[in-house]
Order: structure tokens, then sequence, then C-alpha cells
């Protein structure tokens, strides 16, 4: 199950583009969030349970679905660290756990249209089926 969380720590952190070991934990993004009040994590606990691999409460947490991506922590954080992408990359590992973000080629037909670029489909298609 360790190799398990590690790959999932790995995919998070591929696929949010932040390096959470840039965070020290200073905690101004979670001092400036709005949501702050209504989240049982906050945007300097997302940074560092991910560095720490201690996924699965975040998985399950509402915090998730209670961040705005309204980016107020990126412009904060004095290191560049990133928690909203963060946030997002570990709530798209979430749907896609849940299988709510998948698509198979029997989907396309149906998606089809003059006015959609094929390069559209290929590309949702792409994201979609990982």
């Amino acid at each position: 199950m360790h190799n398990d969380n590690s790959r999932l720590r790995d995919e998070i952190i591929r696929m949010s583009g932040v390096n959470p070991s840039k965070c020290m934990k200073c905690g101004k993004c979670s001092a400036t969030c709005p949501a702050y009040d209504e989240m049982e994590y906050h945007p300097h606990q997302f940074v560092y349970m991910v560095e720490s691999g201690d996924l699965e409460p975040l998985m399950n947490s509402k915090s998730l679905y209670k961040c705005l991506t309204c980016f107020a922590c990126v412009d904060r954080c004095p290191r560049g660290v990133e928690p909203a992408k963060l946030v997002e990359a570990v709530r798209l590992s979430v749907i896609r756990q849940q299988g709510n973000n998948h698509m198979t080629p029997d989907d396309i037909p149906a998606m089809l249209s003059e006015d959609i670029p094929q390069q559209a489909i290929v590309s949702a298609f792409r994201k979609y089926t990982k």
C-alpha cells in the first residue's frame, strides 16, 4: 500500500507542477485564504500533507470542495509554492478514482460536431482516459 501511496503522491505533484518541498510552513497562504474558516485542512496543511504522503485524509476531506481556487494562497506565498494547484490535483485524483472522469472510445462519436475542432476531442480523450 505504501508503494501505491507514493505513486499517488508523485502523480499529484506531477499533475500540479508544484514542488511542495519549497514550502517553509510560514502559513501566509492560509492566513489569506477566504475559505479558511470552512476548511478542515488549510492550504499550508495541504502542502505539508502532500509532501509527507499523508493523502488519505485529504482525499476524504470536504476541504477539497471548500477551496475557492481563487489563488490568493498562490499570490501570498513567498517561496512560489502554489497550494491551490495541489488542491486541484488532489481533487482531480479523487474524481478519477471515483470513475467520474473517464471516457471510452465509444463516447467519441456522440461528441463529434462540425463546430468542435478534432484537436479538442483528442485532447479530451487523452485527459479523460488516464
